[in-house]
């Protein structure tokens, strides 16, 4: 069956982002123009073609704000200038224009519930206990009975994510700040409605710009309790756990919904609105992407990418159980398919390669990072690709911490070691599960740095860039880049992928991934091995090989509803 055999005609009214495939950029690793070792907005602009030739609808451009990269630019000092290692206003406006004119959108990353420490909403908070901005952020004397400075004189007990107390003491005026991350992050303060106005006209601002909407950094993080109360301990250096104090917190609904009349309604644009948030759950979703409530178009959730944290957390990996996979990725279908929306990812920033972390980078490479990809991307919701996911791009092999740039890994490898943990095992966690994995320049080519830069990269390119790169698979049917091109046309093209029904099937099979897809009179059928053991997949309705709509692998044998599957074989199947 071919695709143009598959097209309809049926007038499809469901929102426009229900058939769009979303391109995360991360700009820092994406391309270089001028040789510093550090991507920028010109580089990205030189490799637009690449992602038209790909196809997707819109790229999310991850933080190119001023910033003293503390994080990576997520630890922002001025939301209305671009950071001079990226470029400068006027590059930003010449990407827009390159992006619009090819068709494509174009979404900010939006980090409001923290800034930098250098912001000048930050510098004038901390210059005194009477300054005007002094409730901008959270402050607190130290803890009743304690001196500032002392051991324990936090205000709460609660423990960064990125390692140690959320709270650092400011000598100056004797009282701490607030911060979930990096100390250079204070949290904002948004029980402040003079912090959400502000916020809400820098947003209005970047619309007017012209953008097309945000992807907002751990958005369910700044509606705090108020009290502040400690957290349970959690057993590292007397911390506490404070997330049930932070995380989704008691008007969170209200300040997406005031955001969204302030910043979004009354506009005619095409915009879309996603937020990352840690933790939530499939009923806080439905909430959050019920279009009657006005709070936002889709989340991220971390459900299925902590299936492989063991008991001392993401750094602690152990190996994945598909079954584990499909329940969690099967309820989010069901929970989310009638009422809101789902997002679909395996990789982004912040998250390991998925071709390491749930495929096999070695004998089955293409075959894995197709079959991922195809049972991600046939999924009802949007689907992301981030930057060299679409070339099967894999983990770095880091031969120790000194290879290591990112703050969360660097923290985490100090503490564990001073701890007494073996160097060596906590290497091993952080080589399979840190975000630097992510933020390996893109491999563009074979030749020295991967066409990424002319100079020293800030972060070692990956050594097999010179047979894995974006030239070598542009002419290749059979490429990972291909595949990816492939998938996305379908979602353009059927509707029955956009927005038709959910069924989950062979729950209980541990090597097995199958689901049907249905609308009206259409029915998709989706299987894959995802394992390195040749399987057989028993399934009724009918399916023949003359079915046949995508495979990463020769066509398979299919008799009397078996099918036979090679490893890491994927195909898709259509009435």
């Amino acid at each position: 069956m071919t695709l143009e055999q598959t097209a309809t005609t049926t007038v499809d009214t469901a929102p426009w982002w229900t058939s769009a495939v979303v391109y995360q950029v991360y700009p820092r690793s994406f391309a270089d123009s001028d040789g510093d070792g550090v991507g920028d907005l010109p580089g990205l602009i030189a490799r637009l073609d690449h992602l038209h030739r790909l196809g997707v609808d819109v790229i999310w451009l991850s933080p190119v704000y001023a910033s003293p990269h503390a994080d990576n630019g997520y630890d922002i000092s001025d939301y209305q200038a671009i950071d001079p290692a990226f470029g400068t206003l006027d590059d930003f406006d010449r990407l827009l224009g390159q992006v619009h004119a090819r068709g494509m959108k174009l979404v900010m990353d939006l980090v409001v519930n923290h800034t930098s420490d250098e912001h000048p909403w930050f510098v004038e908070s901390r210059s005194s206990r009477d300054n005007p901005k002094r409730d901008w952020y959270w402050w607190r004397p130290p803890r009743e009975g304690f001196e500032a400075g002392q051991p324990g004189a936090e205000p709460t007990n609660w423990e960064s994510f990125f390692s140690g107390p959320t709270w650092t003491l400011d000598e100056a005026t004797g009282e701490y700040y607030l911060h979930l991350f990096a100390p250079k992050q204070p949290d904002l303060n948004w029980e402040n409605p003079e912090v959400r106005h502000a916020v809400y006209e820098m947003m209005r601002w970047w619309l007017d710009r012209g953008v097309d909407g945000f992807r907002m950094d751990v958005i369910n993080l700044i509606s705090k309790d108020p009290e502040l109360p400690d957290g349970a301990t959690t057993g590292v250096g007397g911390l506490g756990d404070g997330f049930p104090h932070y995380g989704t917190g008691p008007r969170i609904h209200e300040f997406l919904q005031e955001m969204h009349r302030e910043v979004f309604e009354g506009r005619s644009a095409q915009l879309l609105t996603v937020g990352e948030m840690p933790g939530v759950t499939w009923e806080d979703a439905r909430l959050f992407t019920d279009p009657r409530r006005r709070e936002l178009d889709m989340v991220f959730q971390f459900e299925h990418v902590s299936l492989d944290h063991g008991p001392g957390g993401k750094f602690d990996p152990r190996p994945l159980d598909l079954r584990d996979l499909k329940a969690s990725l099967g309820r989010w279908q069901t929970a989310l398919g009638e009422v809101g929306w789902n997002s679909l990812y395996w990789n982004n920033h912040d998250q390991p390669r998925v071709v390491s972390r749930f495929g096999d980078d070695g004998r089955y490479w293409r075959e894995s990072a197709t079959a991922l990809a195809t049972v991600l991307h046939l999924h009802r919701g949007t689907p992301y690709v981030y930057q060299g996911e679409e070339l099967g791009m894999t983990n770095a092999p880091f031969a120790g911490v000194h290879e290591m740039r990112d703050v969360e890994s660097l923290n985490h490898y100090a503490e564990a070691v001073a701890a007494g943990a073996d160097p060596e095992s906590v290497l091993r966690g952080l080589r399979a599960m840190g975000r630097d994995n992510a933020r390996t320049p893109v491999q563009w080519d074979a030749s020295p740095n991967a066409g990424f830069t002319t100079g020293e990269p800030w972060i070692a390119v990956n050594p097999n860039h010179t047979w894995l790169n974006a030239a070598a698979q542009y002419d290749d049917p059979k490429s990972v880049f291909n595949h990816y091109r492939r998938l996305i046309e379908l979602r353009h093209a059927l509707p029955v992928i956009a927005r038709g029904d959910f069924r989950m099937l062979l729950a209980d099979e541990p090597y097995l991934y199958a689901y049907e897809r249905t609308l009206n009179d259409d029915r998709l059928l989706v299987v894959a091995n995802l394992g390195g053991t040749p399987q057989t997949a028993t399934l009724d309705g009918g399916w023949s090989a003359a079915d046949l709509l995508l495979s990463n692998v020769d066509e398979p044998t299919v008799v009397n509803g078996r099918i036979a599957m090679e490893p890491w074989s994927a195909h898709v199947f259509m009435k």
